[in-house]
């Protein structure tokens, strides 16, 4: 692993480089999160929608909330740009930044295995639905989590 001053990167080109690199991470993600919140909004409407249980209303409504959480925290670092823009203190934004990127993608993660809850009991009856719910955390965990964590904290090769 490189670091700035490998790459023949100022500090500040880091920053600068390392804030677009996350605002294209969450342009790619927050596309997913506004879809899945649209699809939570018309649920209700739904005839089917007044048969369903408590649990499966608790895990929609769970869903939703979590939804909504990631979005806000998703869209947090727009905000906290526009507000802070010229404040001269970029490096604190992409930090702050970063956490609210981290925030926002653990609570799409909750609203994804949410939504395969909800979906499987609703599709193949409620049976189904923790064991949808639960190969989706895993997998969600394998993949965005695990992996990344391994790569951080295993050995550092040369090239």
């Amino acid at each position: 692993m490189q670091n700035a001053g490998e790459l023949g990167e100022t500090r500040k080109q880091r920053v600068n480089r390392e804030l677009t690199e996350l605002i294209g991470e969450l342009r790619v993600a927050l596309p997913g999160v506004q879809m899945l919140f649209a699809f939570l909004l018309t649920v209700p409407f739904y005839g089917r929608f007044e048969v369903l249980t408590s649990l499966s209303r608790y895990v929609f409504f769970s869903t939703f909330t979590f939804t909504t959480i990631a979005a806000v925290f998703m869209i947090a670092p727009s905000s906290n740009h526009r507000i802070s823009f010229r404040a001269e203190d970029k490096e604190r934004l992409l930090l702050r930044a970063n956490s609210f990127a981290i925030v926002g993608i653990a609570f799409l993660a909750l609203a994804i295995c949410g939504v395969m809850f909800f979906i499987a009991g609703m599709v193949l009856g409620q049976a189904w639905a923790p064991y949808s719910a639960g190969a989706t955390a895993v997998l969600i965990g394998l993949t965005w989590y695990l992996a990344p964590l391994v790569r951080k904290l295993g050995p550092r090769s040369e090239a």
